[in-house]
């Protein structure tokens, strides 16, 4: 009982220094029963566990600015694919996601995975005493679901992350699964499958508990529908898919941004008709140049770091729409005479998908779950079950909402091409910059074909790359879905205090 006030009052705390608009109970105040029994006291211990998504958490005795679990996810799935090119080399571990030259030690894996933990035992912990103080009603019902989602959310970012794709092999070492306080320190990592039969099982409990909506800053049945239907995705349950993106979809509470309203869509997330989570920022969550997700891959000249650009590969896949509203968050940096500037022999061409929220170049509202990904899902699924024209049907509604109403496929595969390949293509970008694309190729058993220039190229400079050579002369030009280095070393931290969590290899 003594670790669930203490670790339900941390979490006040994070609630109330980080959103600061909340109220909290004065801490003489503070018990179980009170936390517990009142929706206050309850609400503001799950705030906790939203704040640390977005917060500079202590981490081995300091804080550090550039440590926040959403930048950390950011660099280490996109960073590692080939839509963000490497304008240099740098100390910021950042850099291990385009070498894949990744180590246990690495500080932004260690620290994500201290994080995702902390967020999984505080839910935890909330799940306990509430089930133990047996309120059933719909307020505390909805407040439970959000913990449930909370972790099956984090326990699915993580397996993606340090564990094999499901499709290459579900009974590979995943992660530490913490479902309960009871939970011995020192645990074996458990099976992929076994993780994500554990997401969800949680995401279909979460689905249960939650019928009241409290904005889409906060976990949602929809939400719960939306992490089921890209669970089920990944472990190629196609029925499944379908049936939760049709959940959602089918709501009536979410529509895609038009071509009108998408550039905008990212910077007004809390408020975009295709937003169902997101994880919002104010103001006061500005982190300007220090620690913001945008301070790597944008810049105005003062706001950012700006060392990483939207790649050649990216814009060629796109290159044949100039109409494509989805340039809107592709920015090309230019002379006097319009000419895109290079830096270290790359084209400049920032993105700003994180950017503008209130104007500010570094501010944004991260979305996690939107309705387009739903479409993309479910057009996927039909793909694979041989349901080609529903499935281009799918990808049509997203294109027509994108300036592409001329170039609809109207349920034909072109010549030399296949539906699933048409599908993965829109998402790419569609969902570009926005955590998916490594997930997408390797999951499906593709080569991630890197053959641009930029500094994934270990150790070599632009003059000495011939891509027209074979790839095998260069490290890291293609990466195939069975190399090691498409997931990471578990944290040096981990398997020194528990040496019942093997290490990948």
């Amino acid at each position: 009982m003594k670790n669930i006030i203490v670790t339900l009052i941390v979490f006040l705390m994070v609630a109330v220094s980080s959103c600061k608009k909340l109220s909290s109970l004065p801490s003489d105040a503070i018990s179980t029963e009170t936390l517990v029994n009142t929706s206050e006291g309850l609400t503001n211990a799950l705030n906790g566990a939203y704040a640390l998504f977005k917060d500079h958490i202590e981490f081995n005795g300091k804080v550090d600015m550039n440590n926040m679990y959403l930048r950390q996810f950011y660099h280490l799935t996109d960073f590692a694919s080939d839509d963000i090119v490497c304008g240099q080399v740098t100390t910021d571990p950042l850099y291990y996601s385009f070498s894949l030259d990744h180590s246990p030690a690495q500080a932004n894996s260690r620290y994500y995975w201290y994080l995702s933990y902390k967020i999984i035992t505080g839910v935890n912990t909330v799940i306990d005493a509430v089930e133990k103080s047996g309120k059933n009603d719909p307020a505390t019902n909805q407040l439970l679901g959000e913990c449930y989602f909370l972790r099956a959310f984090c326990h699915f970012n993580l397996v993606r992350l340090f564990g094999k794709p499901y499709t290459v092999d579900a009974n590979s070492p995943g992660i530490i699964l913490r479902t309960n306080l009871s939970d011995p320190a020192k645990k074996k990592r458990s099976t992929v499958k076994e993780v994500y039969d554990s997401v969800l099982a949680d995401a279909e409990k979460a689905a249960g508990l939650m019928t009241r909506s409290r904005g889409v800053q906060y976990a949602s049945q929809e939400a719960a529908w939306s992490l089921l239907a890209r669970v089920n995705l990944y472990k190629e349950d196609n029925a499944k898919a379908i049936e939760y993106a049709d959940k959602v979809i089918n709501s009536g509470k979410f529509s895609l941004a038009t071509k009108e309203t998408y550039p905008k869509l990212f910077a007004n997330a809390t408020s975009a008709s295709e937003t169902i989570f997101c994880i919002a920022f104010t103001v006061v969550d500005d982190y300007g140049k220090f620690g913001s997700i945008a301070s790597m891959i944008y810049s105005d000249g003062n706001s950012g770091w700006g060392e990483e650009y939207a790649s050649s590969s990216l814009r060629a896949a796109m290159s044949a729409h100039p109409e494509d509203v989805r340039w809107s968050y592709i920015v090309p940096l230019k002379d006097a005479g319009g000419v895109v500037q290079k830096k270290n022999g790359i084209e400049v061409y920032y993105i700003s998908k994180f950017s503008f929220q209130d104007n500010l170049p570094n501010l944004s509202s991260p979305i996690m779950f939107r309705i387009a990904e739903m479409y993309l899902i479910r057009a996927e699924a039909k793909a694979k079950t041989g349901a080609n024209a529903a499935a281009l049907d799918d990808v049509d509604m997203i294109r027509k909402n994108r300036g592409l109403e001329a170039s609809l496929y109207n349920k034909v595969v072109p010549a030399g091409s296949n539906a699933l390949d048409i599908v993965l293509a829109e998402k790419r970008i569609e969902m570009a910059f926005e955590g998916h694309r490594t997930y997408d190729v390797f999951r499906n058993k593709k080569s991630l074909n890197k053959a641009y220039w930029g500094y994934h190229l270990t150790g070599l400079k632009e003059t000495d790359v011939d891509l027209s050579r074979t790839p095998a002369g260069y490290p890291n030009l293609t990466v195939p879905y069975t190399s090691p280095r498409i997931i990471y070393y578990l944290p040096v931290d981990e398997t020194l205090s528990n040496p019942l969590a093997t290490q990948n290899q």
